[in-house]
């Protein structure tokens, strides 16, 4: 008996602590919003990492060339080592008269610590532009590099958008199954009456005809689960869902997302100002007009300003006095000067040149494929965005039928005037429709969304949240 009461009392304990103490590895499930969601798979992404990386890079070759306008030459070159000190025999000499003894000699008895700095700088004074080109091109380079990032973060914003609401599809779909399921059930139990009960109306083929609905019914669930687990999964990889987090959208329901349809004339002048991919490719045009001056201003001689400076410095080896004598261990110099800079190779310096004006007649012709490509983009995306917007009207107008078709056949039925196809015909028919509206509402979505980034539009403004 004491013991029953041990292990009572221990039960009672454990029990206790498992509720005060839940499991670490517990499920949390967290709502996210839209906007959070298309943040955090940007932050994920490895395609908008990289197109980030380029950004960077054009960054900092604005500050390489921004650098060469001051001082682009600028070094400073030292030498160190171990040397012999010299001795002379003539007493008439003093230490910086060395010179004058051509019997000089070494003294390998006295060893010194030798020390040379060589400092040189080169400033352009006068380049004909080619400075102040290069800068203003590297500039356009990174503001074209920048809007090339922004199209990049645009297309994954609208694969984001998508997979977004894919989620809230398969969650409706879902919902709609399991209220279908339960109608089937209902009509299930409503057949096998009749059957036992052996009424005339009840025909074989009825029969079969709802057992293979009931049959492409359950493949149909099967498929929207396994549609959710997919999405969930894709969505895990997107957020780098921590362990034990699942996290599902802020939103219960499927709604078609706030906006209204202009004229198409409106997406086109908001394209033709707005689209990132044409504004890339305006400074893209920047860029290389500048690099061509910078070019052709390379062919014409430079004018700098020249600063040198030598010390050097040996303790056993004295300074000379004589000016044009000099110690190459113990001396100090500074020099200040104008110079002149020109390439002579003036077949190269036309070849780059030439270079640089076809690449410049290939943007000007980028700009114009681009445009059209635009152009044919909006008007592919408007047509569909107008097709979607009349499908899911007249998907709605339908479903409010069918629902009315139900509800006579189920009232007919139920005062014993129905017939059990005609039920079954109304349900299936509810289901399809009830079905086919959400995905509609989703494909009017995504057409929308297609459409304003098509328009040069921040899909920003499509927000629910």
């Amino acid at each position: 008996m004491q013991n029953c009461k041990e292990l009572y009392r221990t039960g009672v304990l454990l029990l206790l602590l498992f509720v005060l103490f839940k499991p670490s590895f517990a499920q949390d499930t967290l709502s996210i919003t839209l906007p959070e969601f298309i943040e955090r798979g940007l932050e994920n992404s490895g395609q908008v990492a990289y197109e980030s990386g380029k950004v960077d890079l054009a960054e900092n070759r604005v500050r390489t060339v921004k650098s060469q306008r001051i001082f682009p030459r600028f070094e400073l070159n030292t030498q160190h080592g171990v040397v012999p000190g010299v001795e002379s025999n003539r007493d008439d000499l003093g230490e910086g008269e060395y010179y004058l003894d051509p019997n000089l000699e070494n003294d390998w008895n006295n060893w010194a610590i030798f020390t040379r700095a060589e400092l040189s700088a080169t400033q352009p004074i006068y380049t004909w532009g080619a400075v102040s080109s290069a800068v203003k091109a590297a500039e356009a380079g990174a503001k074209s590099a920048q809007y090339e990032f922004s199209a990049v973060k645009a297309e994954a914003e609208i694969q984001l958008f998508d997979l977004y609401y894919s989620y809230l599809l398969a969650m409706e779909i879902s919902r709609i199954l399991e209220d279908a399921n339960e109608q089937l059930d209902d009509a299930e139990k409503e057949l096998n009456k009749m059957r036992e009960e052996g009424n005339p109306d009840l025909q074989e083929s009825d029969v079969f005809k709802f057992e293979i609905f009931k049959s492409e019914f359950v493949t149909r669930q099967i498929e929207v689960q396994e549609s959710i687990n997919y999405i969930k999964r894709v969505w895990d990889y997107a957020l780098q869902a921590e362990p034990n987090v699942t996290y599902i959208p802020d939103e219960n329901f499927l709604d078609p997302v706030p906006y209204q349809l202009e004229e198409y004339n409106y997406y086109h002048d908001k394209a033709i100002q707005e689209r990132p991919e044409m504004r890339g490719v305006e400074y893209g045009i920047t860029a290389l007009e500048k690099r061509l001056e910078a070019e052709k201003a390379q062919q014409y001689p430079m004018f700098f300003l020249g600063l040198t400076g030598s010390f050097a410095n040996t303790p056993n080896r004295p300074r000379q006095t004589n000016p044009f004598i000099r110690n190459n261990t113990n001396y100090g110099s500074v020099g200040v000067g104008f110079g002149i800079r020109q390439n002579l190779n003036f077949l190269s310096m036309r070849a780059t040149v030439d270079r640089a004006r076809i690449e410049y007649r290939r943007v000007n012709d980028l700009e114009k494929a681009v445009s059209d490509q635009i152009i044919l983009d909006l008007n592919e995306r408007y047509r569909e965005a107008t097709v979607a917007e009349t499908r899911m009207k007249q998907t709605e107008e339908a479903l409010a039928t069918a629902r009315k078709w139900v509800r006579n056949e189920q009232l007919n039925y139920d005062i014993g005037f129905g017939d059990a196809e005609n039920l079954l015909d109304a349900l299936q028919k509810e289901v399809e429709l009830r079905v086919k509206l959400k995905q509609n509402i989703f494909d009017l979505n995504k057409k929308i969304a297609a459409l304003y980034k098509a328009g040069g539009l921040p899909i920003s403004t499509l927000n629910l949240n």
